[in-house]
């Protein structure tokens, strides 16, 4: 990827700003009722650290692993829960908070696996939302932004072991 030419899609500012409007209408949405967050790690560590400052409700964050993509720039569609949550989630809100939604499966499958803990609710929030390449019927409750089918990289979505630190989001041309 070192020879190739990058195309911001958006900016930090433009991020941050999107992140304060989330935050207002999740707070909105809960009533300050309290929030369980579930990070799904590691693309989303980032953005999850920005979005619970944003939120005024009582949050407990916590965390799982998920595996799909592997060093590839398109999901594997096998999703692996490499490590669950510690929380007791039963009769809980609950909020999963994801980098990006595309084909739909990874989130799937963790709605399934955290249904078992029989939470009170179970809502989604990610920062990008691709519904072009969507396998299953499944809508995010909160999205930052819709984008094309692109790959896209930077605010804690890599490709390899690089680039989540990058501040802003962009695709190579």
């Amino acid at each position: 990827m070192q020879n190739k030419k990058e195309r911001v899609l958006f900016a930090r500012e433009d991020i941050a700003y999107r992140i304060r409007e989330m935050g207002i209408e999740i707070s909105e949405y809960y009533k300050g009722n309290e929030i369980v967050v579930i990070s799904l790690l590691r693309g989303s560590f980032i953005f999850t650290s920005d979005l619970v400052r944003e939120i005024k409700s009582p949050v407990e964050v916590d965390f799982m692993t998920t595996a799909s993509y592997g060093d590839e720039e398109v999901s594997s569609g096998m999703v692996n829960i490499l490590q669950d949550i510690r929380t007791d989630i039963k009769n809980r809100d609950v909020l999963i908070v994801d980098d990006i939604i595309d084909t739909g499966n990874t989130l799937s499958k963790v709605i399934e696996h955290l249904s078992k803990k029989q939470p009170k609710s179970i809502k989604i929030c990610v920062m990008l939302d691709k519904p072009s390449r969507r396998k299953v019927d499944l809508q995010p409750d909160f999205s930052g932004f819709v984008i094309p089918d692109v790959f896209i990289v930077g605010y804690g979505l890599n490709y390899g072991n690089y680039y989540r630190n990058i501040p802003y989001i962009f695709t190579f041309e």
